[in-house]
């Protein structure tokens, strides 16, 4: 019985732990934009909303530190990544990020 109760708690810890890492990001705003989302983007529907308010690139890079911002003419690399770490970004008229792709 010791040892059913020790595994339960185990795999109670466990689930706990690791639901832990699937939060969704915070969308509070500071007085300054939204809050800084370290890592590569993991989840999509953030980053989109972030995107339909035309950041500029220092609030892209204020926003999401991790994240390497290739803008219009900036030479980058052409290896293949799929974490969703580089983003290549299409700007409008006044500078500000309107579209892009992650490559």
């Amino acid at each position: 019985m010791a040892r059913v109760l020790r595994w339960t708690f185990v795999v109670a810890v466990m689930l706990a732990l690791s639901t832990g890492g699937c939060a969704v990001h915070k969308t509070e705003t500071r007085a300054d934009g939204p809050e800084p989302r370290p890592g590569t983007v993991q989840q999509m529907n953030p980053f989109l909303h972030f995107l339909e308010t035309r950041p500029t690139p220092e609030e892209f890079n204020r926003v999401y530190p991790d994240v390497t911002l290739v803008l219009p003419g900036d030479v980058a690399t052409r290896e293949y990544r799929t974490d969703n770490s580089r983003f290549f970004a299409e700007l409008d008229a006044d500078g500000r990020i309107r579209d892009g792709g992650f490559r």
